[in-house]
């Protein structure tokens, strides 16, 4: 049984078509970099708010944009997204019979932007699609609209209905996998056949191609200046990609550590061996005209300069307004009032005392 399996996932030698460990390999190495990314950003958004605090907010655009520049060089110089040259793999039209054009020859333009929108694009608008979700059940907790509202109806419609469009979603892409592990299908993901391409294996004749325009690139001289500026940026780009995929090895065991680091799991087991007495409060750190001054009554709201109703209290900073004005604050600015931490609706904590 053993063989049989491994006859299912593994590509004989020689055959062009990766193994679905390939395939799949190479779609989560891109799904790893964006946390990693992620959590470096917060980090310095949380220690310096004033100075980063736009990354923290604008992390999807500015993360979207550079994967869009990064997937842009590697399909027109490999004709394979960034992931996919790191598992030497190349993408080639649909319909070619046995051509197989070299990996510097690049995709056609209709398959070329097919590619990189559906690269860069669906990730992108999957990620905005479950935080409006997330956030759409954080409101729908403490929700202000009347039960019998439209919008409320809409909205938990939508939530219910949710979860059987991802599911769907994640199941169309297993059956794919589970067609192409039984060689009933050229393509591991929907979205090569939407973008009308298959995955093939580098050969030695792409590598050595790869490899000379490499070096022409490198080595050319131009003499005007708008050449210069663009072969610079060129050179900086592809140095950057080169970077990138020859520090990927060792990143890749440096993400797994940062996952497992900061897994729940591992947090719980840290806390109950580093028990430390309770900190101060925090020190206030913004110094916008919009930051709120802390009151002299413990119970007054520091936004609405009143006796808090519905107290709520923000879990990165610990300090506690009314609902409505943690609420609506955060929702537009990112951050707590007092400290200027950079803040999300789901650090909002409802508190509940013996009074209510």
């Amino acid at each position: 049984m053993a063989e049989v399996g491994a006859h299912l996932t593994a590509a004989p030698a020689g055959e062009e078509r990766p193994s679905v460990f390939e395939a799949v390999a190479q779609d989560s190495l891109m799904a790893a970099v964006k946390p990693a990314l992620q959590h470096l950003v917060k980090v310095l958004a949380e220690s310096n708010p004033a100075r980063y605090g736009f990354l923290w907010r604008w992390f999807d655009e500015i993360y979207v944009l550079l994967d869009l520049l990064l997937q842009q060089h590697y399909l027109a110089r490999c004709s394979a997204s960034f992931s996919e040259n790191f598992y030497s793999m190349k993408r080639i039209p649909m319909g070619n019979g046995r051509q197989r054009p070299l990996a510097t020859a690049g995709l056609p333009k209709r398959h070329h932007w097919k590619s990189l929108l559906l690269l860069v694009l669906v990730p992108y608008l999957k990620g905005k699609l479950e935080k409006l979700v997330s956030s759409l059940r954080e409101e729908d907790e403490y929700s202000i609209h009347p039960p019998s509202s439209s919008w409320k109806r809409f909205y938990r419609a939508f939530l219910a209905a949710y979860p059987y469009v991802n599911m769907t979603w994640e199941g169309w892409f297993l059956i794919q996998q589970l067609c192409y592990i039984l060689g009933k299908a050229e393509h591991h993901s929907p979205l090569l056949k939407l973008a009308g391409v298959r995955l093939v294996r580098l050969t030695a004749e792409d590598i050595q191609a790869l490899e000379k325009k490499w070096a022409e690139s490198t080595s050319s001289q131009t003499h005007s200046f708008t050449s210069r500026v663009q072969s610079a940026l060129r050179r900086a780009l592809g140095a950057v990609a080169v970077s990138l995929s020859t520090g990927l090895s060792v990143s890749v065991f440096f993400l797994q550590f940062l996952d497992w680091w900061y897994s729940s799991e591992n947090q719980e087991t840290i806390k109950s061996l580093t028990a430390l007495p309770t900190p101060p409060p925090p020190v206030h750190l913004a110094h916008e005209p919009s930051s709120a001054v802390l009151p002299g009554l413990k119970s007054v709201c520091p936004l609405c300069r009143k006796v808090r109703v519905n107290a709520t209290a923000l879990a990165t900073s610990g300090f506690v307004f009314c609902y409505r004005c943690a609420h609506g604050f955060v929702k537009a600015h990112q951050r707590c009032p007092v400290t200027g931490y950079a803040t999300e609706l789901q650090h909002l904590v409802k508190l509940y005392s013996p009074e209510s």
